[in-house]
């Protein structure tokens, strides 16, 4: 059976998910997984671990992109070994990685560390633009979060709604809202 996985950062990038999606229906895929949240939120990817519980020994874990599977060398070998466990393999399509072959296996060490040092050079640039920003005085961070959106979440939390659905209803992130929560 192959199994497809797809996954965007967040729900602004739509086309993305569909692109996504419609190279899996090529494959094709048999049972596909999807799910719209950040890759660094590891514990939050439900989807993903519903297809790695999903498989069985013989069946293909399949991902359009490396990057849509994992952001970190570590993560990526636990998602790898967890497949390789359960007798599965892995394919990654854009780069043409099957992990039913030792050189599969070899390149997908060798893109995932590549991964990610480009992602950790990417988060140096961005923290030395954001220090110089600062230093010229055009930084000026996130948008506070309106008065009327902490009142209206206060309000509900009071009524009894999970903080994190809270945050949902008034269209902010579920680590916003707690800290807002906490702050009052």
């Amino acid at each position: 059976m192959i199994i497809g996985y797809a996954r965007t950062s967040t729900t602004d990038q739509k086309a993305g998910l569909e692109a996504q999606l419609r190279e899996l229906v090529k494959v094709p895929c048999d049972e596909v997984f999807q799910e719209e949240v950040s890759s660094v939120d590891q514990t939050s990817r439900g989807q993903l671990e519903c297809a790695l519980q999903f498989i069985r020994k013989g069946d293909v874990l399949v991902v359009t992109k490396l990057d849509r599977l994992a952001r970190s060398v570590k993560h990526l070998l636990e998602i790898t070994e967890r497949v390789e466990a359960k007798g599965a393999t892995l394919r990654i399509l854009d780069a043409a990685i099957d992990t039913a072959t030792p050189n599969g296996r070899l390149m997908l060490n060798l893109l995932g560390s590549i991964a990610q040092f480009e992602r950790e050079i990417m988060l140096e640039r961005q923290r030395e633009g954001i220090a110089k920003a600062k230093a010229e005085g055009k930084y000026r961070g996130r948008k506070p979060t309106g008065d009327d959106v902490v009142a209206e979440l206060k309000r509900l939390v009071a009524d009894g709604v999970p903080i994190a659905e809270a945050g949902k209803r008034v269209g902010i992130s579920r680590a916003t809202a707690f800290r807002v929560v906490k702050e009052t």
